[in-house]
């Protein structure tokens, strides 16, 4: 039986995304992490000692919603937070060396999922492609959260 035809731009949006999603999946899983855990980790790899409201910020999380997420890497001893000496409102969270270790081949991993999904546009297409994205993400507000 044959896929339906995707008819609307967003709807087709989503089934790539939903394609990158499921392969993505098989990565994820395997290390016992949902997609929203593997990104944080992926960010604190990158962001060292970076604020606990950076990482919802760059997560498009609430501050609640982050905040329980770490709480439960730090559990696994995958993150630590601490609180500022200056600002006690404020907490640094940092990746542990067993969530690097967790998280290593990431980036490679998910450049693979790109490369399988983009590969028959090419060079140019994909340059279009992002292009394109580019300018409907300047459009969408990003999240607000109380």
């Amino acid at each position: 039986m044959s896929e339906p035809k995707r008819e609307s731009t967003l709807e087709l949006m989503r089934w790539v995304v939903w394609g990158q999603r499921r392969i993505a999946d098989d990565w994820i899983r395997d290390r016992g992490l949902t997609h929203e855990q593997s990104a944080v980790l992926a960010y604190l790899s990158k962001n060292p000692d970076a604020i606990q409201r950076d990482v919802a910020r760059a997560t498009r999380s609430s501050a609640p919603g982050v905040s329980r997420l770490l709480a439960g890497l730090e559990r696994r001893g995958l993150v630590e937070r601490r609180t500022q000496e200056d600002d006690t409102r404020s907490r640094r969270v940092r990746i542990t060396p067993a969530g690097s270790e967790l998280i290593q081949g990431f980036e490679e991993a998910m450049d693979r999922v790109e490369e399988s999904i983009l590969a028959p546009l090419g060079a140019a297409g994909r340059a279009r492609l992002h292009d394109l994205l580019e300018q409907l993400a300047s459009r969408v507000e990003p999240p607000s959260f109380p």
